[in-house]
């Protein structure tokens, strides 16, 4: 039963989908039979050497039929047994594989920032050589492994992409902002790099499926933030006047969640002030009544809800909306003199006003 099972050599249904299968055995039955695919080759290997080859179809494994296999008889069994290994390599193209990482820190031409880039994407492979192949990594990498191919494939990709793209952005070729634009530009110059590191290895990429080269999130927010600076600075003309309009800008976004006064309008004063424009009335006012804890300056009082921050020219209630009565004068109590609301003395007669 045993003699019968090893009549035919074949790839396993199972493995169909690797790049190279290797028999298990390097003792093959002589007359054994041997199915080759259509997308597949078979070849006989000894000490990293390809002595013979098999194309598609069914092959009977005798030196009659393979007059090179002579020299791999097995003298010790009679002359029944080949000794060699048996790979059989596929021919198709392998679409899908993964590739990516961290691509390189490259410095930015136009900001000056050292940034870091990332790749991901997928690749095609597929083999230019199989005896190249065979003979350049028979002996250096596990060939049993399905990922061995791929994955160092990948890597030599990886490096490939990083030579390009770091060259390219070094040379002003390719601006690290508009990366994305330059996507088809960056496929053809890594992939000429890669095939030319696999070319003595009989394996090409054919290409790239879908890959993007972005930013570390942290680059891609500084960078967008040194854009807008360098923006705004080339319209208001210096920097001095830039920096005095984010200090107020600054200064209104802080009391939009509830900074405390002082800071606030301090910020939004000095702000205006820099760009060379009067604060409003009140603004400093407000800052040193906030600073020192004197109370500013009583508003309308409202005789419906009692608000009293209405603004002294104010006709309706900031609070409720209904009219607000304006307040009566105040006089002097001996001449009848009218005085200011804040007054603490008559200014006719020097009479001291009730309330001042």
């Amino acid at each position: 039963m045993a003699w019968f099972e090893r009549e035919f050599i074949a790839v396993p249904e199972d493995r169909k989908n690797q790049l190279i299968y290797k028999w298990p055995d390097v003792n093959i039955r002589r007359y054994s039979r041997a199915m080759v695919n259509a997308d597949e080759i078979a070849l006989f290997v000894r000490s990293g050497r390809v002595l013979a080859a098999m194309g598609p179809g069914r092959h009977r494994i005798d030196a009659q039929e393979l007059p090179v296999l002579g020299a791999l008889v097995d003298s010790v069994t009679g002359g029944n047994y080949y000794r060699a290994e048996l790979y059989f390599v596929s021919t198709r193209e392998f679409a899908g594989l993964k590739f990516g990482g961290r691509l390189a820190d490259v410095v930015d031409p136009v900001t000056e920032q050292v940034v870091t880039l990332r790749v991901f994407g997928e690749y095609a492979l597929t083999v230019r050589d199989p005896a190249e192949l065979l003979a350049s990594l028979t002996g250096t990498a596990d060939l049993t492994d399905p990922d061995t191919v791929r994955n160092w494939a990948a890597d030599l990709l990886m490096k490939s992409m990083k030579v390009a793209v770091t060259k390219g952005i070094s040379e002003g070729e390719w601006p690290i902002m508009g990366l994305s634009a330059q996507l088809e530009s960056i496929e053809a110059a890594a992939l000429r790099q890669a095939n030319i590191a696999l070319y003595q290895y009989g394996l090409r990429i054919a290409r790239l499926g879908n890959f993007d080269i972005t930013l570390a999130p942290e680059d891609a927010e500084r960078l967008k933030r040194l854009a807008k600076d360098v923006t705004y600075i080339r319209l208001t003309g210096d920097f001095q006047r830039y920096a005095a309009g984010e200090l107020a800008l600054g200064a209104g976004e802080g009391l939009s969640k509830g900074a405390g006064l002082e800071t606030g309008f301090l910020g939004a004063a000095m702000g205006l002030q820099a760009l060379g424009q009067s604060a409003p009335a009140g603004m400093l006012g407000a800052v040193t009544s906030e600073r020192t804890g004197t109370p500013a300056a009583p508003g309308r009082a409202c005789a419906g809800c009692g608000h009293t921050g209405n603004p002294a020219d104010a006709r309706f209630c900031a609070q409720c909306g209904d009219r607000v009565a304006a307040p009566a004068p105040r006089r002097c109590t001996d001449c009848g003199t009218e005085v200011v609301a804040t007054a603490r003395f008559c200014g006719a007669c020097g009479t001291r006003v009730p309330g001042g």
